[in-house]
Parts: C-alpha cells; sequence; structure tokens
C-alpha cells in the first residue's frame, strides 16, 4: 500500500513514518512517497526517516520527488501537510494583524483568514490533480486551516477527503487520565468546528465522568485546560473547550500578550526550523537526535503567550504530550483499508449531524470509520453560546471559499469583517490591503 505525503519536507512528517514503523500488520504502508517544492527540506527529511528505519527490517520504503503527479500516481493516500507560504508566511500573517490590534494566529481569526486565502486555491488544485492521478486514494488532510481546506476539498472529492487534527484528542486524554480513566476505554462527546469545539461529556463503561470533573476544583485546575481557562470560567461553561478557544474567551489579554512578545510564534518556528535545516546540511550531524531535540524544543514553548497570560508557567510534562495526530492518521488509513471499524474525532461533511449547518459544511465531531469512510455520530444540539461562534465562523469560511473561487476583494473583506475577534469592517479593509502587500500569491483577489 501507497501513502503520498505532500509537504514530505516538514518538520513533522518523521513523526507519521514513526507510525508506520511500529505498524507490521498484514495490508499495512510499504512504500511512502514525500513529495516537496523545497529538495533541500526533501533530503533532510529522508535523512531523520533513515535513521529512524535503520534498525526496522521491513521499515516502508521512501521515495522523495518534486515532481507533483509522480507521486501522486498509484498512491492509495494521500496525506496533505501544505504550508502554503512556509514559515515566512505565517510571520507575516501573524505581523499583519498584530499591527491593526488583532490577533494573528495561523488558524483563527485574521491570520487564520490570510492562511486560508492562501491556501485554499492551491488545496483545491490538489484535490483535482487527485481526482485525476488517484481517483480511488483517500486524502487525509492537516493542512491548516483543517476544516477550512477540507471543506474546499470535499467540493471536489466528496467523503474521499477527512480532515484530523490531534487537539481534541490530545484533550480528551488528559481529562481521561485527570480522572483515572485508561484514555483507550474513555468515548469523547466533543462536537464543532476545528480548533473550535467542546468535550461536553467523557464516558467510561457507559457513564459521563465529566460532572465529576467539573465539581472538583483542586481535579478540574489539575491539567493544562483547566490552568488556561480557569476553574470557574470551565464550571460555568459546563464543557472543556478546546485550547484554541482560549483566543476567543481572553481575546484582549492573548493579543496584549502576543504584541508584547519578543517575537511571534510563527517567527521562532521560522528561525529554530531554519537552523534545524541548516544544521542537516553537514552530512554529519545525527539527523534523528537534531530532529529530536528540535521538536522538544517547539513542543515545551507551544502557546506559551497564552500560558503567560493565564499565569501557568511553563507546561507540565503530562501536557507535552499530544493527541498524536499521526496515530490518528494511522487509525484512520487502518479503518479504512482494513475495515478495522473505530470511533475517531475527525473533521468531516456535516450531513445531519448539527442542525444549524447545512449538510455540506465539515464539522469536528466524534465519527465511526470503516471501509466506507468516516461517518459522523449523532450528538446533542449545541447551546446558545456556542452555536453563536460556530455559525459566524462557519459564514467566515464560506466568505473565504467564496473569495478563492471568484477571486472577488468583497468577498475577502467580507471574511474579514465578519469573524467575531475583528471588531470592524474599516480594520478588515485594511487588513486585507497589508495581506495583498506581503503575499503576492494574493493578487488574484483582483475583482470587485
Amino acid at each position: 500500500m501507497k501513502l503520498t505525503i505532500l509537504g514530505g519536507g516538514g518538520f513533522r512528517v518523521p513523526l507519521v513514518y514513526g507510525a508506520l514503523l511500529a505498524d507490521h500488520a498484514e495490508g499495512r504502508v510499504t512504500a511512502v512517497t514525500l513529495y516537496d517544492t523545497d529538495a533541500g527540506r526533501l533530503t533532510a527529511v529522508a535523512r531523520v526517516l533513515a535513521d529512524q528505519a535503520a534498525t526496522v527490517p521491513d521499515a516502508p520504503a521512501v521515495n522523495a520527488t518534486t515532481d507533483l503527479d509522480e507521486a501522486l500516481r498509484g498512491a492509495d493516500f494521500v496525506f496533505s501537510a501544505i504550508r502554503v507560504g512556509g514559515l515566512e508566511g505565517r510571520a507575516a500573517d501573524e505581523r499583519v494583524a498584530l499591527d491593526e490590534g488583532v490577533l494573528g494566529q495561523e488558524t483563527v481569526g485574521a491570520g487564520g483568514i490570510a492562511y486560508g486565502l492562501r491556501t485554499v486555491p492551491v488545496a483545491v488544485d490538489l484535490a483535482q490533480r487527485v481526482a485525476r492521478l488517484a481517483p480511488n486514494a483517500w486524502v487525509i488532510n492537516f493542512t491548516n486551516p483543517a476544516g477550512l481546506v477540507t471543506e474546499a476539498m470535499s467540493r471536489c472529492l466528496g467523503d474521499r477527503v477527512i480532515g484530523i487534527c490531534d487537539s481534541p484528542v490530545g484533550l480528551g486524554r488528559r481529562i481521561a487520565r485527570v480522572l483515572g480513566a485508561d484514555p483507550d476505554r474513555a468515548r469523547i462527546d466533543y462536537v464543532g468546528l476545528n480548533h473550535l469545539g467542546w468535550v461536553r461529556a467523557l464516558r467510561v463503561d457507559g457513564r459521563d465522568e465529566l460532572p465529576r470533573l467539573l465539581a472538583d476544583p483542586e481535579l478540574l485546575g489539575s491539567f493544562e485546560e483547566g490552568r488556561l481557562f480557569g476553574v470557574d470560567w470551565l464550571r460555568s461553561l459546563g464543557a472543556v473547550p478546546n485550547e484554541y478557544l482560549h483566543y476567543y474567551y481572553f481575546n484582549r489579554e492573548a493579543v496584549r500578550a502576543y504584541q508584547d512578545a519578543e517575537q511571534t510564534r510563527g517567527a521562532f518556528l521560522r528561525e529554530q526550523q531554519e537552523s534545524f535545516y541548516d544544521r542537516m546540511k553537514d552530512p554529519a550531524v545525527p539527523a534523528l537526535q537534531a530532529w529530536d531535540r528540535t521538536r522538544a524544543e517547539r513542543e515545551a514553548t507551544y502557546m506559551s503567550e497564552n500560558r503567560e497570560v493565564a499565569g501557568v508557567g511553563e507546561r507540565d510534562e503530562s501536557d507535552l504530550e499530544s493527541g498524536g495526530y499521526e496515530k490518528v492518521a494511522l487509525a484512520l488509513m487502518r479503518a479504512v483499508a482494513r475495515n478495522e471499524r473505530t470511533s475517531l474525532i475527525l473533521n468531516v461533511r456535516n450531513r445531519t449531524t448539527l442542525s444549524v449547518l447545512d449538510a455540506d459544511a465539515v464539522i469536528e465531531v466524534p465519527c465511526l470509520v470503516d471501509a466506507n469512510g468516516a461517518h459522523p455520530m449523532a450528538v446533542d444540539p449545541l447551546p446558545y453560546h456556542a452555536i453563536g461562534l460556530v455559525t459566524a465562523v462557519k459564514a467566515v469560511e464560506r466568505a473565504v471559499l467564496q473569495a478563492a473561487e471568484s477571486g472577488s476583494r468583497a468577498a475577502a473583506v467580507k471574511a474579514f469583517a465578519l469573524h467575531p475577534l475583528v471588531d470592524s469592517v474599516t480594520v478588515a479593509g485594511r487588513l486585507l490591503d497589508g495581506y495583498l502587500k506581503v503575499h503576492p500569491g494574493l493578487a488574484y483577489l483582483n475583482r470587485p
């Protein structure tokens, strides 16, 4: 079975390959093709993968190429993890927004909209190529903004594109551990959009254990989200939000912290990864060791500004474990390829799951997965406060899709202006003008 990774020179690719190395079952992935536009990054990542595979006799064969069509032909699964504009683009997204006094995070607010406007046209082209060159392939999308990009690709690929994210899984596992439950046995009631969702129940052997957590202030404040949002706010919500909702619930504080920081997150990652890829040009540098050290620093500094706002300090060791998006991707591939039925939190088309959204809207929700793909499970209706955020942000995503399809400047301004974290139509217009200056790829937004 062949897996093609788009963005194969990306820093997190070794996580995916590491998961593949641990899979020895029949019908596993035996060939991995890395595609990237940057040959140097491809070479660096291929070195890390070679080190990973050194002690695994039946490791999947790795091929690297800068030819997209070659990479796609014969693929059974396509993993999309591209970054249009690179980390330089992300750093610019953050800075333009902060200069206007609004959030520039890569998936939330103005920064997420700019990233989406750059990425959607490329993602649509990729979807069309997959449909032409690998019509039977399943696309697993990790490209951010993951929900928006998955919805854009689904207009061409239908249900054969599925979005993944490690945030909900990581949140559910942290809650389960705090409650003394086995994370692998817990069923998480989670619903929303990508980076905009809430855990509303966590069931172990049919019993919802979340009320026990919410009733115990000491227990509730003992893990990352409890410290980040505060015990009182979580008890008021009656749910535990995805960490990205901190940008909404504490927006003024987050913006001020990002403005006061020495550098934005994108600028930090740009410098860190440039250093890593430069070191990898030296064949004497131990590739896997260099990658491990860089990854540890990356994880330890994740959302540091938000933790500063909440006054919670450094991350605990228990907080450093993510949901493991590579494990989600592997479980998804196994379920589809081998009909190993499982339940996963995924980004899929809504169908009738949430009545406040139409059938084609991509949502993030628990799904049953089998050889026929991912099927969203029935969930309870959203409370009004969640409906407001979910429908507002979905309206923003639809405006981005309209702008990307039509090249309409008005639709792009509308996307910025409708976002709950952009409080002025005037600012929305200035944001677009600022992004047009720093991103030549947005020149297509030249129609009224």
